[in-house]
């Protein structure tokens, strides 16, 4: 989802998600339309003595749902803040802090390995909410705004929602912030990846759960338990995969230029689509020169009606959008960066010069050999799509 930069805090962009402007009003209305079961509530857990009356009249209602919804996500963004300030006093810089459908991410650079420092790292989001509860719980306690009803429901609802909010995430959910717990305390006498593993597993279980639950009448849960099962997968297979190709490097897995298959910007595109059909290439690097000057995959030259390939060459189809690494970049980097640009293959560069093509098929090959030595777990195999060691599935879009 596309998401805007709306501020910044000690130097960390603050954004907003698509989904987030979808639900900030859902959960206003939401609010807004339970406030005599909120006041009940209220007034049962903090005895608050709150009017029923006065607050489910006119517009009051809608207006308190708007305030308690947009105090709840601030709440949720100083959370995400409490994560990233330790973060940052680890050395682990935060690229940003995004609030969206279910609540808030804190998007660190790299990953802590050392327990101690997940630990405090995970906890602090939780302990911020714990404060802010408390914060809020204090006043009213006090009778501070006894004489503004408004304002004691909307301080009281933050006061339990960031209660239920740290408690919430606690939950050994993985990858949410009790999961993230659960790991650090596993890494104390486990490997990192074991750790994250073991972490994962009790992750899924408790998404199938939550999800049980939700079915009941909760669907907000059953979309947690789906983030929480997807992403415990996804946090698992991208830790092992680190841990495997730790000091493996592009130059280790990539085709040298040798072997390397291109084409040039005047052959036509019936001669490229005969090359695709007796190599069974998808794509081809377009060298002119010496130089490459572009991509070529089987997507643009179906884009050619079949009479009139022979009248277009490849330099009329071809992408000039080149996407290069350096053949001393890590291997988790190429892989990283063909999953993010959705595209099959990196021209490996030094300087001008291409010394070699790095395909996703290369990587998850190398992978396979690599666990087959005893580091990391098995993953899917590639899609046949983008098989051959110089070609490749087409370049897709790019984010």
């Amino acid at each position: 989802m596309r998401s805007y930069k709306i501020g910044s805090a000690f130097g960390i962009p603050i954004k907003l998600d698509v989904t987030f402007l979808l639900v900030l009003p859902v959960l206003a209305a939401l609010i807004g339309w339970q406030t005599e079961q909120w006041v009940t509530l209220l007034n049962q857990t903090w005895n608050l003595g709150l009017p029923t009356g006065t607050l489910s009249q006119g517009v009051t209602p809608w207006l308190l749902g708007i305030a308690a919804a947009v105090g709840l996500f601030a709440c949720v963004l100083l959370h995400e803040l409490g994560h990233s300030l330790v973060s940052m006093h680890y050395g682990y810089p935060i690229e940003s802090i995004t609030l969206w459908l279910l609540g808030g991410v804190a998007n660190l650079e790299d990953q802590p390995e050392d327990w101690k420092q997940e630990f405090f790292i995970a906890v602090a989001g939780p302990a911020v909410s714990v404060a802010l509860g408390v914060v809020c719980y204090l006043p009213l306690s006090a009778g501070v705004f006894s004489g503004a009803p408004e304002l004691v429901f909307v301080v009281g609802y933050l006061a339990i929602a960031n209660i239920v909010l740290a408690v919430f995430n606690l939950l050994p959910g993985f990858p949410m912030d009790g999961g993230r717990v659960l790991r650090a305390l596993l890494a104390r006498k486990r490997s990192f990846a074991r750790a994250t593993q073991l972490a994962a597993e009790v992750g899924k279980v408790v998404a199938v759960l939550l999800g049980i639950v939700g079915l009941f009448g909760n669907l907000l849960l059953v979309a947690i338990a789906f983030f929480i099962y997807i992403g415990a997968s996804s946090e698992s297979q991208r830790t092992v995969m680190n841990a495997a190709f730790e000091g493996v490097t592009v130059r280790d897995v990539m085709t040298p230029a040798s072997d390397v298959k291109t084409v040039s910007p005047d052959d036509t595109v019936a001669e490229l689509m005969e090359r695709m059909f007796d190599e069974r290439h998808t794509g081809y690097p377009v060298m002119e020169n010496g130089r490459v000057v572009g991509v070529v995959t089987l997507e643009d030259a179906r884009s050619v009606d079949p009479v009139e390939r022979d009248a277009y060459h490849v330099s009329d189809v071809m992408s000039g959008d080149v996407e290069t690494i350096d053949p001393d970049a890590e291997a988790m980097e190429a892989l990283e960066r063909i999953q993010e640009s959705g595209i099959g293959r990196l021209i490996v560069t030094d300087g001008s010069e291409m010394v070699g093509l790095v395909t996703r098929t290369d990587l998850v090959t190398a992978f396979n050999i690599i666990q087959s030595a005893g580091r990391g777990t098995q993953v899917p195999s590639p899609d046949p799509s983008e098989h051959a060691d110089t070609g490749g599935k087409g370049r897709g879009r790019t984010s």
